[in-house]
């Protein structure tokens, strides 16, 4: 009988990984899970709605000050845990982006991974400039799985050069050679999200759980943000898709149980940002269209990519005509620019602060201006807080406490069990701490840190401090300020919110 094309290929991988493996870790049984639920808020893991998640923090240990990395997109937070660095290492800018040398007049969407192939070889091998978990682990000679119920791009961005491992999706299996085998043994893949949130399920626990299997898995649910950005936050379909994918979660957690396996892995829990319900009515190409700052909306002039905005040339004028005119704009939120040469956490221009006080510049990728969304703390038609002046029903991307605060539930072996701390943690320290279990070397280019505080054993932690950094710019028409708090230490900076204000001047209102 003939041998599954996918069992030679995690064949040879075990044998690689057995004949070069070093003593990673002090118990060397020890796997690791990694679990996204898709926009999945705080207050979602109730008993009533998220009962297997639920139960699972509850016994475990909770980081209650966890955040996503800005902007609070899916690519970026994909990129920025699979790197353990932010946007300013790994140069994944949004969930679009703005590449000349692939599309001079548009962005690209990066939740398809031919677009991602494309900037990766427009930039010669370098989609991402900071390096991975997969590539961590091939280099010690283990591997990792990633799978995913969500798109391609957030799928591949995880182990973006496949280093040691595969890729399950539904609409991509890579390597390309295994996709007959995974169809053959896991199923044709279906049609509904439901549906696809049970086969990857299906996929992890046959591959994931093997005995030889990966030394890390990974798996994406992407729900609840496809109903929620469809239904809204609290809508029955976005409630029904969220107990959905507990309920697969739970059928995860029954299995490794009942193999005997669940005290041989460390489990981290997580999101690549929170909701907000959607009450703007402005576009920003429009906008500046309209204002004759942008000759139409296909102009090379100036690009804007989703916040992001690419004058051609850096032409300082015009990069302070917009900023000025969003500064007078209600539905604008924060503003940003390259630093000013003064003061490096505020921006060059007056009222701006700065890209490096968000983690956001990338020496070559970096916009001229990124601008985000205001935001306010209204409730909608279900209860769920949190409102943001983008167009459409719901969604994510800005800096509102709602879209960064996001749960962070860890439990294993190497973990505290029913505690909550209080300490300040991001996406960007989920890999630092996985390849810490291993007794793996955490790359320098690495942001983030060890969260020793949810560790069994009392380990020493930084000492945290709250911050605020206000900046602020008048005109005729009166005074735009903007305040970024964040959370710091020495060494670390953990961004929680950036609130805007506007007062009018006596004689002028302010713009709606």
């Amino acid at each position: 009988m003939r041998t599954p094309l996918i069992l030679i290929f995690f064949s040879f991988l075990a044998f690689f990984s057995k004949s070069n493996a070093q003593d990673t870790s002090n118990n060397k049984s020890w796997r690791t899970l990694i679990v996204f639920f898709d926009g999945l808020r705080p207050d979602y893991i109730t008993p009533a709605i998220m009962p297997n998640l639920h139960a699972f923090k509850q016994k475990g240990a909770y980081g209650n000050q966890h955040h996503s990395v800005f902007p609070t997109v899916t690519r970026v937070n994909s990129s920025s845990y699979s790197t353990g660095s932010y946007p300013e290492k790994h140069g994944l800018m949004g969930n679009t982006v703005y590449f000349p040398e692939v599309n001079r007049t548009k962005g690209l969407n990066t939740g398809d991974a031919e677009n991602l192939n494309k900037i990766n070889q427009a930039s010669g091998g370098k989609l991402l400039t900071s390096v991975s978990i997969g590539e961590v682990l091939a280099k010690a000679g283990q591997k990792m799985m990633v799978f995913s119920s969500g798109s391609t791009g957030q799928a591949l961005l995880q182990n973006h050069t496949l280093s040691g491992g595969a890729i399950i999706n539904p609409d991509m299996i890579l390597p390309a050679e295994i996709k007959e085998s995974v169809i053959q043994q896991i199923g044709v893949v279906p049609g509904t999200k439901a549906e696809r949130h049970r086969w990857v399920a299906d996929a992890l626990i046959h591959y994931g759980f093997a005995n030889d299997g990966p030394l890390v898995n990974a798996i994406w649910f992407s729900d609840p943000d496809g109903n929620a950005h469809e239904h809204g936050i609290g809508s029955p379909e976005a409630m029904a898709s969220i107990k959905e994918v507990d309920k697969q979660f739970g059928r995860i957690i029954n299995t490794l149980t009942s193999l005997g396996k669940i005290n041989n892995f460390n489990i981290l829990i997580s999101t690549d940002h929170g909701f907000v319900t959607y009450i703007g009515k402005e576009n920003l190409t429009e906008f500046l269209v309209k204002q004759g700052l942008k000759e139409s909306a296909e102009s090379e002039d100036v690009i804007v990519s989703e916040g992001a905005i690419y004058v051609k040339d850096h032409k300082e004028e015009k990069i302070r005509q917009i900023v000025s005119i969003l500064q007078r704009q209600t539905w604008i939120g924060g503003i940003f620019t390259k630093a000013s040469s003064k003061d490096p956490l505020k921006g060059f221009v007056d009222g701006t602060l700065s890209f490096e006080s968000i983690h956001w510049a990338h020496p070559e990728r970096a916009a001229d201006i990124l601008v985000d969304k205001n935001w306010n703390d209204d409730k909608n038609a279900f209860g769920y807080a949190g409102s943001s002046y983008s167009k459409g029903v719901a969604g994510h991307g800005s800096l509102s406490p709602y879209e960064v605060h996001i749960p962070f539930i860890v439990s294993g072996p190497a973990f505290k069990r029913s505690f909550t701390s209080k300490l300040p943690t991001s996406n960007v320290d989920i890999v630092p701490t996985v390849l810490n279990l291993h007794g793996l070397q955490i790359p320098a280019s690495m942001n983030g840190r060890v969260v020793t505080e949810l560790m069994k054993g009392g380990h020493a932690v930084p000492k945290f401090h709250k911050e605020e950094i206000s900046v602020q710019a008048s005109s005729l028409e009166g005074t735009y300020s903007q305040t970024l708090y964040r959370t710091v230490s020495e060494k670390y900076q953990y961004v929680d919110k950036v609130k805007v204000s506007r007062e009018p001047s006596q004689t002028m209102g302010i713009k709606k």
